[in-house]
């Protein structure tokens, strides 16, 4: 009889029942002189002593200007300290912290603005070609549950903390006194490439805990620095970054307030850094910069490449030439806190190079026939369920939408295929939306973008379907070049094709481009590319 594609974590480390606040007091009691957050573009750094000081004065001063418990608090800005101290402070104040995509314009703001009723937003004043000052007073008008805005790096982010001093500290207690760890605490939206984004509802319970077991697996101590160059606004940088780093009283180092690839490696340089995060074309960024050789990054030991699709080239890569032996692969999705499976430190390179790991503690995952819901066999693609601590509560304000995605038994449909070894490993092949079907056969897009990392000319790859007559659907690769001088034709890249993939996973449609549309967290836009490429591409065909 097949194994069933099912999987369940370890239970010997119990889940952590305290609040975000409660969590962090503990580190601070045990680890107040040691560094908890630098800022390299500022300068600036708090030990965790100082850092709780500070976090304490955002919150009086969320208090002074009203916030319930349970009220939404705004935060629309890039990487910096202040973003830091806001998620903690809402926290400790029982607020709840809608995360807002830094990219975002007036259309979308309103939209979060509207649907989350934000009353207080704490947002960037400008960032390159962004006013952000300017777009909130464009929807501030329809935005009737909106009331105040606090600017950082404005009078206003001084003021925020000069009314909080007239707030006894015993204030601050009651509230927390009142707070569980499973009430909400954040709000992050989806990206929204359907229709407008949902606001995944995370708890202190399913977001403190990821970020907890996330670190135990990366082996984190107070002696780890940790170079976060992903976005704070998303679950990467927040979750599997700040909470991963406070609840192991290690430090946090924040390398400029948008990916960097020099910025990043000059802060691994710089703080001796242990520990760098990125998705994968942030990893490619880095490695191809001209004077990569030159930073000393003999620091690194362990990190973490997700948020896409991992390259197993890349992921060699980062292996050998940034000193990252113990680097993870983290799956998993906004919805669930994020992280569902991880790479282990000892694994085996096949397996930390060519799967995304195992389920995390107190988590469970089975894989399962998108047709008929039952659980496939080990070695069978179908599409991964979750189901844990880490579900979210809920996308805010819209149950329909939630009982599409959490079913009945509390299983989280994540729209990815994949496949469950007899050892338990899961593999991405792709997303359900994704998947190719050129006459009858179905192609798993990851499968070709991988064998095509092997090319020596090709420095990134995408793959995806294209309308065809004849097939439904026929296969288009979308290659940026290594080196823009040495040109690559279809025909080169179907020899090289021949003989070592099926020849129906042989793309007909090759697209040579400078860059990929991507998402502000880094992930590739394959929507965007299937619209350009149906608009009329430029395409070399047999």
């Amino acid at each position: 009889m097949t194994t069933p594609s099912y999987a369940a974590g370890s239970t010997s480390i119990p889940l952590i029942d305290d609040t975000i606040g409660a969590d962090l007091a503990f580190t601070i009691e045990r680890f107040g002189d040691r560094d908890a957050l630098v800022d390299v573009p500022s300068g600036r750094r708090w030990t965790y002593a100082e850092f709780g000081r500070a976090v304490e004065e955002v919150a009086l001063g969320l208090l002074a200007k009203g916030v319930a418990k349970g009220d939404r608090v705004g935060i629309w800005a890039v990487n910096c300290p202040e973003w830091v101290m806001t998620q903690y402070a809402t926290a400790r104040i029982g607020a709840i912290m809608v995360n807002i995509n830094p990219a975002y314009r007036v259309h979308e703001l309103g939209y979060v603005l509207r649907q989350a009723g934000i009353g207080v937003l704490v947002a960037s004043v400008e960032h390159k070609a962004s006013d952000y000052r300017r777009m909130v007073e464009q929807v501030r008008a329809d935005c009737p549950a909106l009331r105040d805005v606090v600017y950082i790096d404005d009078p206003t982010w001084a003021g925020l903390v000069r009314i909080g001093e007239g707030v006894p500290r015993e204030r601050l207690a009651e509230r927390e006194a009142q707070l569980s760890c499973h009430d909400p605490v954040n709000i992050q939206y989806t990206s929204g490439t359907t229709g407008f984004a949902k606001g995944a509802t995370l708890s202190h319970h399913n977001i403190l805990n990821n970020g907890y077991f996330v670190g135990e697996l990366l082996g984190y101590t107070e002696a780890d620095r940790v170079c976060l160059p992903v976005p704070f606004y998303h679950c990467f940088g927040m979750v599997m970054g700040n909470l991963a780093v406070t609840s192991h009283g290690a430090c946090a180092v924040i390398p400029a307030p948008v990916f960097d690839a020099t910025a990043a490696l000059h802060a691994v340089e710089r703080e001796r850094c242990t520990s760098l995060y990125g998705v994968p074309t942030m990893f490619i960024a880095e490695l191809d910069l001209p004077d990569f050789a030159t930073y000393d990054l003999s620091s690194l030991r362990t990190g973490i490449m997700a948020g896409s699709p991992c390259p197993t080239e890349v992921m060699k890569r980062v292996m050998g030439e940034m000193h990252m032996s113990e680097v993870a692969i983290c799956y998993g999705m906004t919805e669930t806190s994020p992280v569902s499976t991880q790479t282990r430190r000892d694994d085996d390179i096949t397996r930390r190079t060519g799967t995304v790991g195992r389920v995390l503690p107190h988590i469970e995952v089975k894989i399962v026939d998108p047709e008929t819901g039952e659980t496939t066999g080990r070695g069978e693609p179908g599409e991964l369920c979750t189901r844990g601590y880490s579900v979210m509560l809920g996308y805010w304000d819209e149950p329909q939408r939630t009982a599409e995605a959490v079913d009945a038994e509390r299983w989280m449909h994540t729209g990815d295929l994949a496949v469950m070894d007899e050892d338990g490993y899961v593999r991405i092949v792709g997303r359900i939306k994704d998947m190719i079907i050129r006459g009858g056969e179905n192609v798993y897009p990851r499968e070709i973008e991988e064998f095509l990392y092997t090319h020596p000319k090709i420095s990134d790859v995408q793959v995806i379907g294209v309308p065809d007559e004849k097939y439904g659907e026929e296969i288009m690769a979308c290659v940026i070049l290594r080196d823009p001088e040495r040109p690559l034709s279809r025909d080169e890249l179907a020899r090289f094709c021949r003989g070592r993939l099926a020849h129906y996973k042989i793309p007909r449609y090759l697209r040579i481009l400078e860059a990929f549309p991507m998402t502000v967290s880094g992930k590739v836009r394959k929507v965007e590319l299937r619209e350009q490429a149906t608009a009329g591409p430029a395409v070399a065909e047999a």
